[in-house]
């Protein structure tokens, strides 16, 4: 399912004590697309890719002692769509995905959206709507979104497609 959010009513952005939230720069890209791949996997590579490769980057990192620890995108899979965000197993719970996410989230109001979608949250849920106010779009699942191309190259691609 998909989830929308109220830019206008966002929450404060408090990033944990010893750790940093920077929109990343292009000479960044090949350290962040490898934190990406080996912490998320290719299809959350591919997405940050999209969101490297548009200026201003539409990728934030956050950063302790040097070291990416976690990543937010927007405007990757579709304009007005938050995410990919991740953060490093051994940095969670600490807060740092919900300054990622609001830190994002602001980014996308000061280019201009009203609003924001969060695509496919199933498993997030409560998280999104703890952190930002995020709610339920009806009838909004992977397969009815943006995502069923997707879906639809997947089956095409294991042979479950049906004509």
């Amino acid at each position: 399912m998909d989830m929308l959010v109220n830019l206008s009513l966002l929450p404060e952005a408090a990033c944990p004590k010893g750790y940093s939230i920077v929109r990343v720069l292009p000479p960044d890209r090949a350290r962040v697309l490898a934190f990406v791949r080996e912490n998320f996997g290719e299809n959350w590579e591919s997405e940050c890719g999209t969101a490297l490769a548009q200026l201003p980057c539409r990728c934030l990192a956050a950063v302790k002692d040097g070291e990416i620890v976690g990543f937010a995108c927007y405007d990757t899979t579709a304009l007005g769509f938050f995410g990919p965000l991740g953060v490093k197993a051994s940095c969670r719970e600490k807060g740092l995905g919900r300054a990622l996410l609001i830190s994002a989230l602001r980014a996308m109001r000061e280019t201009g959206y009203g609003y924001a979608v969060i695509g496919w949250c199933d498993e997030k849920e409560a998280f999104y709507r703890r952190a930002v106010g995020a709610w339920p779009i009806p009838n909004s699942a992977p397969q009815n979104s943006v995502y069923r191309d997707l879906f639809r190259f997947q089956r095409e691609k294991d042979g479950s497609a049906k004509e």
